[in-house]
């Protein structure tokens, strides 16, 4: 999913569907056998050398995509707790006194990463649906273990432009993750990006006049309308494999995972809003990071996902989704939304918080567990439709549902990226 923000001439400001540290169900390293485990959360534990990259969780120098060391935590609380002010790092970011990636590439000095062939996704994930924005795209990007990440953040692309302002290069544009910290190779070395080509026809922006559109990658053209390409959707889903790519970042920390592995993950996604809750469940149920060594998973509690698109063709990740349910049937749920296509009992369209509302005392209930997290990315009206679908229920218990989403918020469990 990806938004453009405005950027400050040095660091990449803002993040897409990227609260709280960074998290995979792996036990630190360096404690006993027994003791609890937690969300990964890591960091370089003594000061960066001059263009040394800090070490954390997805770095290629790490096992499993490196884990925190618990002294180096422990420490951090301390000094919070005693009020002394630790020492800024270059590229890192201290969030709930846990240590980051942040920003360790900039506009002005992005990092070069390749295209790499990705074997379990073909590049174009959809079929024509009838609209102009149809094609998505999943492409994975070699960064050589230089850009760690954690699931749940962005990274920015920079696209040789022009722009709509005429700049060249393009202001990065911010995509969120949609692999896990170790990649979908799980070498730690790549990070892969979901992405729809935004193409608008007669509106207000155009870079293309009537007879200038020529046919993109998948054969899509529309030589007799006014066209605006997206510059960096259409630079990404045109990419090919060996093709270099200027990736900034990583930045964002409102939606990480909690640290808690016991914790409920109810996800709701529309679009390619769907790539931070990929870059989850690929932790959660499928990557040797988030497993025990006799290969069970570490994740303890129950993630729910709801998925809303126009058309059934639209589904991304669909196999992926199925392959879950299927080995862990007690742990992950699944429903789609298909707006132009599926309706409800009475008769209205099925957007996502109509599909809630089927199990709305089910989720409610849950909702009221500290344990329970509620992840949104995708378009703006998703938080509108969660109190059109929880309003009555909260009203019925003498709850204001306004009042309780601010709750959750505050306790840091209520975790929204939305456009």
């Amino acid at each position: 999913m990806s938004r453009t923000g405005r950027v400050p001439a040095v660091l990449a400001a803002g993040a897409l569907c990227a609260g709280a540290s960074s998290w995979s169900f792996v036990q630190p390293a360096g404690l006993q056998n027994g003791a609890p485990q937690r969300l990964r959360a890591t960091a370089a534990s003594r000061p960066l050398a001059d263009g040394e990259a800090p070490k954390f969780a997805g770095s290629a120098a790490s096992t499993a995509g490196a884990l925190f060391v618990a002294a180096a935590a422990a420490t951090a609380l301390a000094r919070r707790a005693e009020g002394e002010v630790a020492v800024k790092k270059k590229g890192v970011k201290v969030v709930h006194g846990k240590e980051i990636p942040w920003n360790l590439f900039s506009p002005k000095a992005p990092y070069q990463g390749k295209v790499v062939k990705n074997v379990k996704h073909a590049q174009t994930l959809t079929t024509p649906t009838g609209d102009a924005n149809w094609e998505t795209t999943h492409l994975t990007f070699d960064h050589g273990g230089n850009v760690p990440y954690l699931e749940g953040q962005s990274i920015g692309i920079i696209a040789p432009g022009p722009d709509k302002k005429g700049e060249t290069p393009a202001r990065i544009r911010l995509y969120s993750i949609a692999s896990s910290a170790v990649g979908d190779d799980e070498t730690s070395k790549t990070v892969s990006l979901c992405v729809k080509r935004v193409v608008d026809l007669n509106k207000e922006h155009v870079n293309r006049e009537v007879g200038e559109d020529k046919p993109d990658k998948a054969g899509t053209h529309f030589p007799t309308d006014k066209v605006y390409r997206g510059v960096c959707s259409n630079h990404i889903c045109d990419l090919s494999v060996g093709d270099d790519v200027m990736i900034t970042g990583p930045t964002g920390a409102e939606m990480l995972l909690p640290e808690d592995p016991e914790a409920n993950i109810v996800m709701l996604a529309t679009g390619t809003g769907i790539a931070p809750m990929r870059s989850y469940m690929r932790l959660l149920f499928n990557d040797k990071a988030g497993q025990n060594a006799d290969g069970s998973i570490k994740f303890k509690g129950l993630a729910w996902l709801f998925m809303g698109v126009p058309f059934a063709k639209s589904l991304l990740y669909d196999d992926e989704h199925t392959e879950y349910k299927t080995k862990y049937p007690d742990q992950f749920k699944f429903d789609y939304a298909v707006s132009r296509e599926d309706k409800n009992a009475a008769g209205q369209k099925m957007y996502i918080q109509t599909k809630m509302a089927e199990y709305a005392e089910e989720l409610w209930e849950l909702m009221q567990s500290p344990k329970t997290h509620i992840y949104m990315c995708g378009l703006k009206g998703m938080e509108a439709g969660m109190a059109e679908c929880f309003g009555p229920i909260a009203e019925k218990a003498g709850v204001d549902w306004l009042e309780f989403a601010k709750a959750m918020k505050k306790a840091d469990r209520y975790h929204v990226e939305v456009y």
